[in-house]
């Protein structure tokens, strides 16, 4: 009796029927849990599973693994993935993300911040993050943890990891912490409840927290710089500025940032000043650009007070003739704020000087401003005089910029009479020892000469901008 039409395709499409070769091609399109799957099949897809070369496309896409190391490890593919499995396994849907966003990272700092990478602390073991988890008695999440399989955070030192801010006499510079420092500062208080800081600035106790329940109004793993409501009568009661939606969305987002020139290099440090590629203006052989920052350790919600710098770029094109050269004599400020309320400011120089721009020079300085509403923008002019020809005078244009504070929520903690200082200095600094290392203890973070730079654009600007933070009062307006 002839065997049924469908029994015969059956047959005819059976794995076990095809050649090697093609077999072993259908087998490396499959992903490692399948390729497992396939070894309690039958013994020939047992072997060919096991083929060595399948496995090579998966430890390069989950481990990064290259040939180089490879060959350092003197194993088969196979095996380097079941190993690095065994000891990651957990992590396999994080590893290469923040793998690869740690290897750029470093080796971004390795050509224009050199000496951050002593800072960074090798990676932790298991056993390490599991003792954490019982002290604090609460969950890490995996991507947090698989990032500290990698590298332990930093030391404290000068300067931060995760970048720096200088105006006037206010500094500052946030260090990632490590695993064990971090622990040491997890906060159970109203307001903070089971919060685990990220980041710590010595300089003003500024800290990024990220929530590891949700509790108080915020999401789990939500990340956030945190601020008093001074208008509460709850002195627990916080304002919570959100920075990231989970570690590996805050971290990866931060070092993409950064390694693609999106905040400048200035004397050895990452600044967090963000430039809106747009915001340029070019009048003559003059353009104006402008980068910005939002500051939430001088920021406030209740009551409304949103502090912003920006940081300005002049120059003029190498191509200028010899005669163009000028003076800034004035700036023009025209500032608005989400209401539509409009404020006009006027004055000589900026930054109480008078720069003078030529062919190829780059003149920069950073000053500040506030707003009583959540966002605003500035525009404005320079008024030049040619030095040439003493009695032309110009204006150059200062491109619309806007400045918005990040997404904010209110605490919803409960009614307490512990009393929350200002800040977050006196209570993560007393919840263990810091010791602070400045890379050079000769030299200052940040030079207090001067608030401004006149430069030659014959460098790389990414790499050396020059900011000072000089002592006195912030400078609006300027």
């Amino acid at each position: 009796m002839a065997a049924p039409p469908d029994a015969e395709v059956c047959s005819a499409l059976s794995l076990e029927l095809l050649p090697t070769d093609p077999l072993l091609l259908i087998l490396s399109f499959l992903d490692y849990r399948d390729l497992v799957s396939c070894c309690y099949l039958n013994r020939r897809l047992n072997q060919l599973s096991s083929h060595d070369l399948l496995w090579k496309r998966h430890c390069k896409k989950y481990w990064l693994i290259s040939e180089e190391e490879k060959s350092r490890r003197n194993k088969g593919w196979k095996a380097i993935f079941i190993s690095t499995y065994s000891d990651l396994g957990r992590y396999i849907h994080y590893y290469a993300t923040l793998k690869k966003a740690w290897d750029d990272l470093k080796k971004y700092l390795g050509q224009w911040c050199p000496r951050m990478i002593g800072s960074l602390k090798e990676s932790v073991r298991e056993e390490d993050l599991d003792a954490v988890e019982a002290q604090i008695r609460c969950k890490l999440p995996d991507d947090y943890r698989c990032s500290f399989r990698i590298h332990n955070g930093q030391k404290l030192v000068v300067p931060g990891l995760m970048g720096s801010m200088a105006l006037s006499n206010h500094y500052r510079s946030e260090d990632l912490l490590d695993i064990d420092t971090a622990a040491g500062g997890f906060q159970q208080r109203l307001g903070l409840k089971q919060c685990l800081p990220l980041t710590f600035c010595i300089h003003t106790g500024l800290s990024q927290y990220m929530a590891l329940e949700s509790v108080e109004g915020r999401n789990k793993y939500e990340i956030f710089y945190q601020c008093p409501d001074q208008m509460a009568c709850n002195s627990s009661a916080i304002v919570m500025f959100i920075t990231g939606t989970s570690y590996l969305e805050w971290f990866t987002s931060y070092v993409n940032k950064v390694v693609t020139g999106g905040y400048p290099i200035i004397r050895d440090q990452i600044f967090r000043y963000v430039h809106d590629k747009e915001c340029v203006a070019t009048t003559g052989d003059i353009t104006v650009s402008v980068s910005t920052s939002f500051l939430p350790e001088l920021s406030s919600v209740h009551p409304p007070h949103y502090f912003f710098t920006y940081r300005i770029r002049i120059e003029m094109s190498k191509d200028a003739l010899p005669e163009k050269v000028c003076q800034l004599d004035s700036r023009y400020w025209r500032i608005t704020n989400a209401k539509g309320d409009v404020e006009e400011v006027q004055g000589p120089g900026v930054v109480g000087e008078f720069p003078i721009i030529g062919p190829g020079r780059v003149y920069e300085y950073t000053s500040c401003t506030t707003f009583s509403t959540t966002s605003g923008y500035m525009e404005g002019y320079y008024t030049f005089h040619c030095l040439h020809y003493k009695d032309k005078f110009f204006n150059v244009t200062i491109p619309r910029f806007h400045m918005v504070c990040p997404a904010f929520k209110v605490s919803t903690a409960a009614g307490s009479s512990l009393h929350t200082v200002s800040g977050l200095s006196q209570d993560f600094r007393h919840s263990f020892p810091v010791a602070l290392t400045v890379a050079n203890p000769n030299e200052s973070a940040v030079d207090e000469d001067q608030d401004s730079t006149g430069t030659d654009d014959s460098r790389d600007p990414r790499r050396v901008l020059d900011i000072a933070a000089p002592s006195g009062c912030c400078p609006r307006h300027t």
